[in-house]
């Protein structure tokens, strides 16, 4: 089989990439993997009991976009965590999994062209991978645009060029962002939604770390242009039940955005979708509707941000994390020092540049590694002592 040629020039996935650099040599000590985001908090004690209970639903086909009762819970957590009420029937999709809305939302609501032009699709560098295969699969240009300290880590829109622009036709942001943890504030969202209005494209606003932060609760795009009173198809907000309550193996997540887009989405969904076993969307509903298990989440991550800052505090260039769960920490050399971490002390962290893209020469991430602050808090000091220990001492 051939590879399809507009896939070609997609870096490598960051994970493969990692083995080769890394199994090849022994571990400096009992190995500690912090290079994976995959919440290893404990989740709710209740999913486990609803899904017994709705074992029946495993005998039916469960609706493509999701049940009542889940989309019902949806728009309630919408409601009070933004103030913007929405129709479960018009406005929300349940996905199974973020990452499947992020690259089908490309495909149903991208065009083949744009004012007789190729599309572009605009995505933050570094970038969450889905982005680029999604504009590629649709046959769009994807423009990675630089997150870096400069622009405050999250990309600076509005500096392209008009005529760019005007063959936008999404752009993909990622608030609070993987791996910076920078948090797009309400100017922000403001300005890239009144730039997405002039030049006519739609955001898709990945959120999925929305609820894991320091101190205030991140704004989101969907409140924002509800407050702008902004075309309710402008923007597509994506959230998860995998950061939020310690469920990445539950894929439950959803879209919700205005009626047209919707429409589209549930479409394609009708022919595509993977839609969510009923027994898990029973439990998936209850994790919506549900604050307390969120809240001791939350307060864990804030007891390892304060961890982290104590152990780091005194390297140049560390910045206190103000969401999501990675740190971005400063090296001289990524993979110089992703090894060097390895041999020497056992713990596996992600090169930064294995997120990014280089573009016109100008390499992003060579100067960062990523660290994953998800394991049990004993074993993450472990991790960031060994850390500190080898690279910055």
């Amino acid at each position: 089989m051939v590879f399809p040629e507009r896939f070609s020039n997609l870096p490598e996935y960051a994970f493969p990439r990692l083995r080769k650099l890394l199994d090849v040599h022994q571990a400096g000590g009992d190995p500690i993997n912090m290079s994976i985001g995959e919440p290893r908090h404990p989740f709710p004690e209740f999913i486990g009991r609803a899904i017994s209970e709705a074992l029946e639903g495993f005998g039916r086909y469960p609706p493509n976009e999701g049940g009542e009762d889940l989309r019902a819970a949806i728009v309630a957590w919408i409601a009070r965590r933004y103030g913007v009420h929405l129709n479960a029937d018009q406005h929300i999709l349940a996905l199974n999994g973020t990452r499947e809305g992020l690259f089908n939302a490309a495909l149903a609501l991208g065009v083949e062209e744009k004012a007789g032009q190729k599309p572009a699709v605009l995505m933050p560098n570094p970038f969450y991978q889905v982005y680029a295969v999604a504009s590629l699969a649709i046959n769009a240009e994807p423009i990675y645009v630089p997150a870096t300290a400069e622009t405050g880590d999250l990309p600076d829109y509005a500096a392209l060029p008009a005529a760019l622009l005007d063959r936008v036709t999404i752009a993909y942001l990622c608030s609070p962002a993987n791996p910076q943890g920078a948090v797009a504030t309400e100017a922000y969202w403001r300005d890239l939604i009144a730039l997405a209005e002039k030049h006519d494209f739609r955001i898709f606003a990945d959120e999925c770390y929305s609820e894991i932060y320091r101190n205030t609760p991140p704004v989101g795009a969907l409140q924002v242009a509800h407050d702008m009173g902004a075309d309710p198809d402008r923007v597509v907000v994506f959230h998860s039940l995998s950061k939020r309550s310690n469920l990445p193996g539950l894929r439950s997540g959803f879209a919700a955005s205005g009626s047209g887009n919707i429409a589209a989405m549930k479409q394609l969904k009708n022919y595509t979708g993977a839609p969510l076993p009923l027994p898990l969307q029973a439990a998936a509903a209850l994790a919506w509707r549900d604050e307390a298990h969120v809240e001791e989440n939350r307060a864990i991550y804030r007891r390892k941000y304060q961890m982290a800052d104590e152990i780091f505090g005194n390297v140049v260039g560390y910045q206190p994390l103000e969401a999501g769960f990675f740190l971005w920490l400063p090296v001289e050399n990524d993979e110089a020092a992703a090894l060097k971490l390895w041999r020497e002390a056992g713990v596996r962290c992600l090169p930064g540049s294995y997120l990014s893209r280089a573009v016109a020469g100008q390499a992003i991430g060579q100067d960062r590694l990523r660290v994953a602050l998800v394991a049990e808090e004993q074993e993450l000091q472990r991790g960031l002592l060994r850390l500190h220990g080898c690279l910055y001492q």
